[in-house]
């Protein structure tokens, strides 16, 4: 009886301590906004408008070399003093150059990618207009990424036009396969290794500027990632005999297909788990919640934790997929008649694997599931998640310095890429690849995201610039 009253009167004490904890907490707001000159950033603007009007679409496992080189013509008008100064190598279309610092210690590189997905619908713009229209640069590609391009290649631009040396060798890179995880970026790295290069830092597209993360936390937010999830395109086909829809038998392929996608669905096969960068990221933002509730909760994760990992999927699809492996069911194929049971039906998913269930025992778990409805499981392709940066490690600390230099008031936050990037395969030769790109993405950014739209806020390219300027000079003030 007595153990009986002692856990309630520990369950208020923890919950008082909780409370205490978060009314001592010092209440932020993020109060940062892009207040750049008008002048400035319509300068900046015209460059990232030349850049979207010639058209970079990339196609899979199409190969068009002729098409980016033309692209690079555009690049060397716009930024000669790149093109004069550094060494330059094209790989079938990829771009790396090399800026020689004053030590060879600790080079870093700054990355972004020229394709763009392809654009379709009605545009309010066209989307290879390069519009200067109501604030923003329009079309394809603004936001992904020609935008960060344009900003490394204008910060390396202005700083030899000043005479400067960086402290550090200096890499720009640039693929033209990255829509479609070709082999554009492996390419670059293949001649960093024979060249017997080790980066100490690599600074790559992903993260970004954020307006309102997550749902209670208001604001523009720097989420930096730092790992990216790895994925996998897997094929499930249902076998039969066949026949004639006017005498079907039960379990068809179509309906074992939809019994398994039913199964997952209803009850997903992959654990929950917070991992610590994910912890980080919400310790960060909880002073900034603009309710008591979320401050007390992602405050006092050391309570909450088993809370949050159960409720945090039905409130942000995007933060529940930093929890856990997820699957996402994209094609599907059957019979090419209405009166005709197919001898085959096939299903297309995508995968998306957490280091706690990475890609082997994510891909059996699936396996044996599929298994259990009658389904061959084919793995089309598959790569498993990157090592994640060191939070508390040299690299990131300096990478937080030059956010907080860069864009006063502005805090900076671990994220976790549910995405894909080139900064992937990147990580032989390098231990830190940060995925960052120094502009702002609000709703419309968002939308626009292979979407319909695309656009940038022009006021946010003139510290997008300054970013990369500090982050070059950053390691010469240690």
């Amino acid at each position: 009886m007595k153990y009986l009253l002692i856990i309630p009167a520990v369950i208020v004490l923890l919950l008082l301590v909780a409370v205490i904890r978060t009314l001592l907490m010092p209440k932020k707001k993020s109060d940062y906004k892009a207040n750049e000159d008008e002048q400035d950033s319509l300068r900046l603007a015209e460059k990232l408008s030349e850049m979207i009007k010639y058209d970079t679409t990339s196609h899979a496992n199409v190969h068009e070399v002729e098409k980016f080189l033309g692209f690079h013509k555009v690049l060397e008008k716009l930024f000669p003093l790149v093109h004069e100064k550094l060494e330059k190598t094209e790989i079938d279309g990829n771009l790396l150059f090399y800026w020689k610092g004053e030590s060879s210690e600790k080079p870093i590189l700054l990355m972004s990618h020229q394709d763009v997905v392809p654009a379709e619908g009605e545009w309010s713009h066209e989307p290879f207009s390069g519009d200067i229209a109501d604030g923003k640069v329009w079309g394809r590609g603004a936001a992904d990424t020609k935008c960060s391009v344009m900003a490394f290649f204008e910060a390396v631009e202005e700083l030899l036009k000043e005479g400067y040396t960086p402290p550090v060798d200096v890499y720009l890179a640039s693929s033209c396969t990255e829509e479609w995880a070709g082999d554009g970026a492996p390419k670059i790295v293949n001649e960093l290794k024979q060249r017997g290069i080790e980066l100490f830092l690599v600074c790559d597209e992903g993260g970004c500027i954020i307006t309102d993360p997550i749902g209670g936390v208001n604001g523009n937010f720097a989420m930096v990632g730092v790992f990216e999830k790895g994925k996998a395109d897997v094929k499930f086909t249902a076998h039969s005999t066949g026949g004639h829809a006017s005498a079907p038998t039960k379990n068809t392929p179509i309906a074992r297909l939809a019994s398994f996608v039913d199964d997952v669905e209803k009850h997903s096969p992959f654990k929950k788990k917070l991992l610590p960068e994910v912890a980080a990221m919400f310790t960060t933002l909880a002073p900034y919640a603009s309710s008591f509730g979320m401050r007390l909760l992602l405050g006092n994760i050391w309570l909450f934790k088993p809370l949050i990992i159960a409720a945090l999927p039905a409130i942000s699809a995007q933060a529940g997929a930093m929890l856990r492996t997820t699957i996402a069911f994209t094609t599907q194929s059957g019979s090419d008649a209405y009166n005709v049971i197919p001898q085959e039906a096939t299903l297309g998913a995508n995968m998306r694997f957490i280091p706690h269930q990475g890609e082997k025992e994510s891909l059996e778990i699936i396996e044996k599931l599929a298994k259990k409805h009658g389904l061959d499981t084919e793995v089309v392709h598959s790569n498993d998640y990157t090592p994640p940066v060191d939070i508390n490690g040299e690299a990131f600390k300096l990478f937080e310095s030059v956010i907080a230099e860069t864009f006063p008031g502005l805090a900076s936050s671990p994220y976790v890429m549910t995405g894909a990037t080139d900064a992937q395969f990147y990580q032989p030769i390098c231990k830190n690849c940060i995925r960052f790109a120094p502009v702002i993405y609000g709703p419309d950014q968002m939308k626009g995201m292979h979407g319909l739209n695309e656009c940038i806020e022009y006021n946010c390219l003139p510290g997008a610039v300054r970013f990369y300027r500090n982050l070059i000079k950053a390691q010469g003030r240690k």
